[in-house]
């Protein structure tokens, strides 16, 4: 099992946390990011984190900012991504078991690292329910002009 894993400086702290926790679940991990706070621009970690998940590489990724929906967007650009903002436990099972979202994203300045990292072991324990929802989840990569 491989993960990936990256923030930019507001989310260093949590980046660390769930490395670990990535690490003590049995991933691989590879991570991508600043080692301390100095300023990156969130776009160009994102997209790196959002290719390995969609090529393959890596079967889930986590994105960690100042409040995650940067990064979400940029990752959500990428066709097969799926990430989802996470800040409490019934839309992290949700995102898993309805969306079958692929990749997490964590905001350290809105819910904290410890809060992330138990949401984190949410978003990993929750499969995704397949049924109904399968259907739903492949028309997210269809283009508007395709229906």
């Amino acid at each position: 099992m491989r993960a990936t894993i990256g923030s930019d400086h507001a989310g260093v702290e949590t980046r660390a946390a769930a490395a670990s926790l990535l690490r003590e679940r049995g991933f691989e991990v590879e991570e991508h990011g600043p080692a301390d706070a100095e300023s990156v621009d969130y776009p160009d970690i994102s997209h790196r984190v959002a290719a390995d998940v969609a090529s393959g590489a890596a079967s889930v990724g986590v994105l960690i900012c100042g409040t995650g929906q940067g990064m979400a967007m940029a990752a959500n650009r990428h066709l097969g991504i799926r990430a989802a903002v996470v800040t409490d436990e019934f839309t992290c099972k949700m995102a898993r078991a309805h969306n079958d979202a692929n990749l997490a994203c964590f905001g350290e300045r809105v819910i904290g690292t410890e809060k992330a990292i138990e949401l984190l072991g949410v978003f990993l324990d929750t499969e995704f329910e397949g049924g109904r929802h399968r259907r739903r989840v492949e028309k997210i990569d269809r283009t508007p002009s395709e229906g």
